[in-house]
C-alpha cells in the first residue's frame, strides 16, 4: 500500500515537473503555455499522496520515527507543500523545477533504501514541539536557499546583459528578493523557536551526540541573524544576501542531516 502510494506520488511529481518545464519554456519563447491551474492541480495531488506516505511511516504507535530518509522525506514534503501554498498567491511555482526532483529522490530513497531508524519508546509533547519546529525551520530556510539560487541566476544573467529567455518566466528581481527575505524572516523565527525549545526540552543539548548539531545550528542562526540585521541596518541585498543565505543553509543542513548521515548511515547507530 505504502509502496503504491509512493510510486503514484512520484508519478505526479514527475508530471508536475514536466508541466512546469514546458510552461517555463513556453513563457521564455512567448508561444503559449500550459495552464497554471493544471500545474497546481497535479502538484496538489502529489503533495496529498506524499503526506499520506510520510504520515504512515513517521507517526508510529511508539512515537515519531525520524530516521535519516524518513526525515529527508518529511522535510521535502514540507518544502513542496509550503511552495505550493505560496504559489496559490504568487507566481513562484517555477521554483518547483529545482525542488520537485529533490522530492522525487527523497520519496524513492525513503521507500526503497533500508535504514537504521530510531523510534522513542514514548512521545513527549515538548520534544514533539521541538521536532516539529525544527522541521518547519529547515523547510522554510531550505526554500529560502532555493530562492537564493534563483536570484543568483537572475542576477548573473542581468549583469551579463542577457535578460531574455528563462528570465521571462520569473517574476521581477525586486519581487524575488523581497520574497527571499520574507522566507528568511519566517525561517529565522522558527529556527529561534526550535533552539529555545531544544534548550528547554532536551535533557542535555550539549551531550556527545548532540553537541555538533547544537553548535552548527547556533552558527547557522548567527549567520541568518547577521544577514537580517544587515538587511535592516545597511540594506544588504543582491549577491551578499545570496552568499549569506546559502552559507547559513549549509551549516543548518550539516547540523541535522550531516550528523544523522554520520551517526545512522556511516556509524550504523540509532
Amino acid at each position: 500500500m505504502i509502496t503504491a502510494l509512493s510510486l503514484l506520488a512520484v508519478a505526479l511529481y514527475l508530471a508536475t515537473t514536466g508541466a512546469i518545464g514546458l510552461r517555463v519554456r513556453a513563457l521564455a519563447t512567448g508561444h503559449g503555455a500550459i495552464s497554471r491551474e493544471l500545474v497546481l492541480l497535479t502538484w496538489s495531488g502529489a503533495v496529498l499522496l506524499h503526506a499520506v506516505v510520510a504520515y504512515r511511516v513517521v507517526l508510529t504507535p511508539a512515537g515519531l520515527d525520524l530516521g535519516f530518509f524518513h526525515a529527508l522525506s518529511s522535510v521535502t514534503w514540507l518544502m513542496v507543500a509550503l511552495l505550493l501554498f505560496a504559489s496559490l498567491k504568487r507566481p513562484v511555482e517555477n521554483i518547483g523545477l529545482l525542488l520537485l526532483p529533490l522530492a522525487i529522490i527523497a520519496v524513492l530513497l525513503d521507500r526503497f533504501v533500508p535504514e537504521i531508524s530510531f523510534t522513542p519508546a514514548s512521545s513527549q509533547r515538548g520534544l514533539d514541539i521541538h521536532i516539529f519546529l525544527s522541521l518547519l525551520a529547515y523547510s522554510m530556510l531550505g526554500l529560502a536557499a532555493l530562492q537564493a539560487m534563483v536570484l543568483w541566476f537572475q542576477d548573473r544573467h542581468l549583469h551579463t546583459h542577457r535578460p531574455g529567455g528563462l528570465l521571462r518566466a520569473l517574476p521581477p528581481l525586486q519581487h524575488m528578493e523581497c520574497l527571499l527575505f520574507q522566507l528568511l524572516g519566517v525561517g529565522f523565527v522558527l529556527l529561534s523557536a526550535s533552539l529555545i525549545t531544544g534548550f528547554i526540552y532536551l535533557e542535555d543539548i550539549f551531550a556527545q551526540q548532540q553537541v555538533h548539531k547544537t553548535a552548527l545550528s547556533i552558527v547557522a542562526w548567527g549567520l541568518f541573524a547577521t544577514l537580517l540585521f544587515g538587511r535592516w541596518r545597511f540594506g544588504w541585498r543582491g549577491r551578499k544576501a545570496i552568499r549569506w543565505t546559502l552559507g547559513g543553509f549549509v551549516f543548518l543542513m550539516l547540523a541535522y542531516f550531516g550528523s544523522k548521515l554520520v551517526i545512522e548511515l556511516i556509524l550504523g547507530q540509532a
